[in-house]
C-alpha cells in the first residue's frame, strides 16, 4: 500500500466536501459517499512510516470526513450514527492532537456531545467527557458554554431558563440535541405534576410544560408512555388513581413483617461477634 493517500479516497473525499458545502446539498448523497469514504478508511496505513507529512495530511482527511459525518448525522437526525463518528472522532481529537493542525470544528462537536448525553440523561458519561476537556476551555468556548450551562440549570432545577435557552443555541445542530432535551424537562416536569396534585386541566398541563397549546401536550402525552395520562370528560387529566396503584405496588415490594424481624435479629448476632 502506497504511503500517499490513495487517488480514489482524494476523489470520494473531494466530492463529499463540495457536496456538504453546497447551498443545496442531498443528503442522501452525502450519505453514499460517507458509506464509501469509511470503507476507504480502513484500507489506509495509519502506522509510523518514513513519510511524516504523509501520514499527517492521510490523518486529517480522515478526521475531516469523520466531522462531516458526524454533522451529517444530526442533520438526518441518526443518533446512533453520530455517536459512531464521535467516538472515532475523539482519537484524532486527542490521539492524534500533536500530529494534526487544530480543527476548527472540534469543540462545536464535542459541545454537541455532551449535549447529547445531558439530553439522554447520562450525566455520569457527560462528567467523564467533561474531565478531557481543558477547563480554560470549557469557560470560554461558546459551544461549551452551552451544555455546562443547561447541566447547570438541570442541577438546579430551573426549567425555564432551559426553556429559553432554545432560542439562543450557537449553531443549527444544537437544535436537535437541545429538543431532545426539552422532551427530557417536560416529562421530569409531568412526572412532578403526577406526585403533586390530584388532578390538573389541560389548560394548566399546556403551562406548567411550556408548549404552545394543548394539542401539543396531548402529543407529549401520547410520545410519552410512561406519563400514561388519560383526558377525562371534564378536562383534566386524573393522577389520583395512578397514584395510588404505584403506592400498592410499592407495598406489595416491602419485606413482610417476618422478614424485617429476622434481619433484626442477624443485626444483633452480629453486633455480639463483634
Amino acid at each position: 500500500m502506497s504511503d500517499e493517500v490513495p487517488e480514489i479516497y482524494l476523489s470520494l473525499y473531494k466530492n463529499l466536501e463540495q457536496e456538504w458545502k453546497s447551498k443545496r446539498r442531498n443528503l442522501n448523497k452525502c450519505g453514499e459517499l460517507l458509506t464509501q469514504l469509511k470503507v476507504a478508511l480502513t484500507s489506509l496505513n495509519f502506522l509510523p512510516i518514513d513519510d511524516i507529512e504523509a501520514t499527517n495530511r492521510q490523518l486529517l482527511i480522515a478526521r475531516n470526513v469523520l466531522e462531516i459525518g458526524a454533522e451529517w448525522s444530526i442533520a438526518t437526525k441518526d443518533v446512533a450514527s453520530f455517536e459512531r463518528y464521535m467516538s472515532l472522532l475523539k482519537v484524532y481529537y486527542y490521539d492524534y492532537a500533536s500530529a494534526l493542525p487544530a480543527s476548527a470544528y472540534q469543540y462545536q462537536l464535542l459541545g454537541l456531545n455532551l449535549l447529547h448525553l445531558l439530553s439522554r440523561n447520562r450525566v455520569a458519561e457527560f462528567h467523564t467527557e467533561l474531565e478531557l476537556l481543558p477547563i480554560g476551555q470549557c469557560q470560554q468556548d461558546v459551544y461549551l458554554r452551552v451544555p455546562l450551562s443547561l447541566e447547570q440549570y438541570l442541577m438546579e432545577g430551573s426549567y425555564n431558563k432551559i426553556f429559553l435557552a432554545r432560542h439562543n443555541v450557537p449553531a443549527e445542530s444544537y437544535g436537535f440535541f437541545v429538543d431532545q432535551l426539552l422532551g427530557t424537562v417536560r416529562r421530569e416536569i409531568g412526572a412532578c405534576l403526577e406526585a403533586a396534585c390530584d388532578k390538573i386541566s389541560l389548560q394548566d398541563a399546556t403551562r406548567m410544560l411550556n408548549l404552545d397549546s394543548g394539542r401539543a401536550t396531548l402529543e407529549l402525552v401520547e410520545a410519552a408512555p410512561e406519563l400514561d395520562w388519560r383526558l377525562e370528560a371534564d378536562g383534566c387529566f386524573h393522577f389520583s388513581a395512578k397514584r395510588d396503584k404505584r403506592r400498592a405496588e410499592a407495598a406489595e415490594q416491602l419485606p413482610s413483617a417476618e422478614f424485617a424481624a429476622l434481619k433484626i435479629d442477624y443485626a444483633r448476632e452480629l453486633e455480639r461477634i463483634v
